[in-house]
């Protein structure tokens, strides 16, 4: 039946044109954007997880600024301390030197000191961003001996989120400690108190192994590896033996610093694979998301020409529907 007031088939064809126009805006989208899944009403389960996953890589690459930051913390600490370790050696080498009857200590000790003094002006300026972990104060209502740095931000299953951190115990790296607290100051490896009867010192810091808490048996001698001074020492035996107090003690200062610049590197090394671990991790999640949402750009470029072959004949299809009520016009013709 022909119908002027309804055109079944112009509509069939109007139906079929306006359903690819809509594919071909989506299709357009998609290759505009990049997106598979732009927002959440093209698939909301997709959208859901890539925006967490999203928000997850932002909070890993704020980690990794973090590792990057306690780093350089440890590097500048590593410094100083290798430094350090190379400007004790010296001063070891020349008690060594002093310990020769004969020579003249005062003017050794014109070296030592001006070695002691490199040794308060590195460790003060090992400081990176206003930390310093070779030089402290411990009275300081501020200061904490356990330093920590941001090591990973992790999800668990049930949508938890939690930090986990790399820390060091700095009591026992330390090397100048200033505090105003008689049983905290002079518990740094280069300020602890030793004494030529008994040398005590680092790491033994419980108050029954502090020195200042023991009674220092007459005659004996009490330094430190930062002011002691052999420019007054004779080649009597007592001074002798002092003298020789005095490479010990600085020897054993050597020891703790090498385990200390070794405690050092170990957590150096921790940080350097953390960060190796975060920076792939961030790349798989990256990729993660890419499989859910991203475009593929080959199905999406043939999926276009499709389209668009399909609304140039839905065009002409709707022509040719629309032509057809014209016919009826010539029924009537005389």
């Amino acid at each position: 039946m022909s119908s002027i007031l309804t055109n079944a088939s112009a509509m069939t064809a109007l139906k079929s044109l306006q359903a690819t126009n809509k594919n071909l805006e989506m299709t357009q989208a998609r290759i505009s954007t990049g997106y598979r899944v732009g927002e959440a009403s093209d698939n909301a389960a997709y959208w859901s997880i890539a925006t967490t996953m999203r928000s997850d890589n932002k909070a890993l690459s704020t980690v990794q600024d973090a590792l990057g930051l306690g780093a350089a913390k440890v590097d500048t600490a590593y410094t100083g301390m290798s430094a350090m370790i190379d400007v004790v050696d010296e001063i070891k080498a020349k008690l060594v030197a002093a310990r020769e009857p004969g020579v003249d200590r005062a003017k050794i000790q014109t070296e030592i000191t001006a070695l002691q003094g490199q040794l308060t002006s590195n460790a003060a300026a090992s400081s990176f961003s206003g930390e310093n972990w070779l030089s402290v104060d411990s009275s300081a209502a501020s200061y904490n001996a356990t330093k920590s740095m941001v090591a990973s931000f992790t999800r668990a299953a049930d949508g938890s989120v939690s930090i986990s951190t790399i820390s060091v115990d700095t009591a026992s790296i330390k090397l100048f400690d200033s505090a105003t607290d008689a049983a905290a100051a002079g518990t740094g490896i280069l300020d602890a108190k030793y004494t030529s009867a008994d040398i005590v010192g680092p790491p033994a810091f419980s108050a029954g192994d502090r020195l200042t808490d023991q009674s220092v048996a007459t005659g004996a001698t009490v330094f430190t590896v930062a002011s002691l001074d052999i420019s007054a020492l004779t080649n009597s035996a007592a001074d002798l033996a002092t003298l020789e107090a005095y490479i010990k003690g600085v020897d054993n200062a050597i020891g703790l610093m090498t385990t200390a610049a070794s405690d050092l590197g170990a957590v150096k090394k921790r940080i350097d694979l953390q960060t190796e671990f975060v920076s792939n991790l961030m790349d798989t999640i990256d990729k993660g998301i890419g499989t859910l949402v991203d475009a593929d750009m080959n199905e999406e470029s043939t999926r276009l020409q499709a389209l668009q072959t399909q609304q140039q004949l839905g065009i002409q299809s709707l022509s040719i529907a629309n032509g057809n009520s014209q016919q009826i016009l010539s029924l009537f013709r005389g």
